[in-house]
């Protein structure tokens, strides 16, 4: 393309959210209780005390939050479908109620010609499959696909587009090392069976859905990190290369390669034997991709050491890579951040799309999540002024734009995330909404950056 302000006139313009995030009702209408629901009830895992109920409201409040989204001048819209909703104990009888709700999405966002991209799984695992295990166990990759087959009956005359789990390293580690998610484990080995299932059941949950018969695309939404050594030094490049193998390649080489990396089985064997891998695993795990979704909002740096690095600059330890030495730790940059406190660098987002382009084949990316939070109020005017949001949009987006001139197969976009939300273990206190919330009237307000993306949508090109 010669207009390095135009995108293509196929580029798909979307906004994304996640069930837990923003349906709230989680008692309503058969819905069973999901791993969220029970961390959210543990005294200080929550800040401020925040569960998922109200949330949005957006289980009662969707026809109106959809023509916002028309109002948006969305072509798609990617949502997640709450497995508790479906299924109360994970597996067995089916909750038609549930199955009602997403009929309804998805009928009223194709009457506003809005594509429904759908994820099977956000992270709210059926409490029931938790108590029987969990991720670490490989039962749950097996019920896992037979949800995919139920809601995929259900949906796959309508929905083309799915996405089978949104970022597993978020959900094996986070959930299972650090304890920070939920279920709120700490074990090692835990987590890279969780990793191992996850990436298992992406394979069952794929070829369930394309055994439904439907014009079905599928994918998964990964979020690949930029891990860049924090210096030239020996030390530091090897640093990087082991975060890199657990952040990253523990992940993508499975689905894309059919292998776990050699040098990462070497790095975790004082941790798993990896006996956890079956015959046949692997080239489950490796079913082909129609598409690849990429979440991403900061790189990230890594020394081998805090030896010589002011100490303000030095932002977590190593023992969240897995295997790394225990004295590895994160560098920031000295970047502008975000609320989260996350360094906002575009470059990073071009060196994703590159480096995924290389690794996947030349099937379709898409950005499936890129967004900042940070600290809005309604002023006023009855306006939500957000310039760092409507800044890192554009600085993100010219990325991906140069990412298409360089030969990335890149074929839309979705901004996280429509709404203000539950994030996580921050609760209601960050908002990366293009939609302000107010979460005690639930009165929505469309920010400076929700109208100013909604521009580009309309136009595909930056005024």
């Amino acid at each position: 393309m010669n207009d390095s302000n135009a995108f293509p006139d196929d580029f798909l313009w979307g906004a994304a959210t996640a069930s837990f995030q923003i349906e709230g009702a989680t008692t309503a209408d058969g819905r069973g209780r999901s791993i969220w629901d029970t961390f959210a009830d543990v005294p200080g895992k929550i800040l401020g005390g925040d569960t998922g109920d109200p949330a949005d409201d957006h289980y009662h409040r969707y026809t109106s939050d959809v023509a916002l989204m028309r109002d948006l001048n969305l072509g798609a819209y990617r949502f997640s479908i709450a497995w508790p909703r479906v299924l109360p104990e994970g597996r067995g009888k089916v909750n038609q109620a549930g199955i009602d709700f997403y009929d309804r999405l998805v009928d009223t966002l194709l009457e506003a010609g809005i594509q429904p991209w759908a994820t099977l799984y956000h992270w709210d695992l059926p409490q029931a499959l938790e108590d029987a295990g969990g991720w670490p166990a490989r039962d749950t990759a097996h019920h896992f696909a037979e949800y995919a087959r139920i809601v995929g009956e259900a949906l796959g005359d309508r929905v083309t587009n799915w996405m089978t789990v949104n970022e597993p390293w978020c959900s094996a580690f986070l959930g299972h090392l650090e304890g920070v998610h939920a279920p709120g484990r700490r074990d090692a080995g835990d987590a890279l069976a969780a990793t191992h299932h996850l990436l298992l059941g992406h394979g069952l949950a794929a070829q369930a859905l394309r055994s439904t018969g439907g014009p079905v695309r599928v994918g998964l939404a990964h979020n690949q990190a930029v891990i860049r050594p924090h210096g030239p030094n020996a030390e530091d490049v090897r640093a990087a290369r082991r975060a890199d193998g657990v952040r990253n390649r523990l992940f993508t080489d499975p689905v894309l390669k059919g292998r776990y990396p050699a040098d990462v089985v070497r790095d975790l064997a004082g941790i798993s034997d990896f006996s956890f891998v079956r015959e046949g695993d692997l080239e489950t795990m490796s079913t082909p991709l129609d598409f690849l979704g990429v979440n991403f909002y900061s790189p990230e740096f890594v020394a081998a050491s805090a030896d010589g690095i002011d100490p303000a600059r030095v932002s977590g330890a190593g023992d969240v890579w897995l295997g790394a030495g225990p004295e590895e730790v994160h560098v920031s940059q000295g970047l502008p951040v975000t609320h989260m406190g996350w360094e906002v660098d575009p470059t990073g987002l071009y060196d994703v799309l590159l480096r995924l382009a290389g690794e996947s084949g030349g099937i379709d990316l898409y950005v499936t999540e890129n967004g900042c939070a940070f600290e809005d109020t309604v002023t006023a005017d009855g306006r939500v002024h957000d310039p760092d949001r409507r800044d890192y949009y554009e600085a993100h987006l010219r990325a991906a734009r140069e990412a298409v001139d360089a030969g990335v197969p890149l074929r839309g976009y979705f901004a996280w995330s429509l709404l203000d939300n539950f994030e996580w273990a921050w609760g209601y206190s960050r908002r990366f909404g293009l939609v302000h919330v107010d979460y005690a009237t639930q009165e929505r307000v469309v920010k400076d950056s929700g109208l100013w993306y909604a521009e580009l949508a309309r136009t595909g090109r930056f005024s």
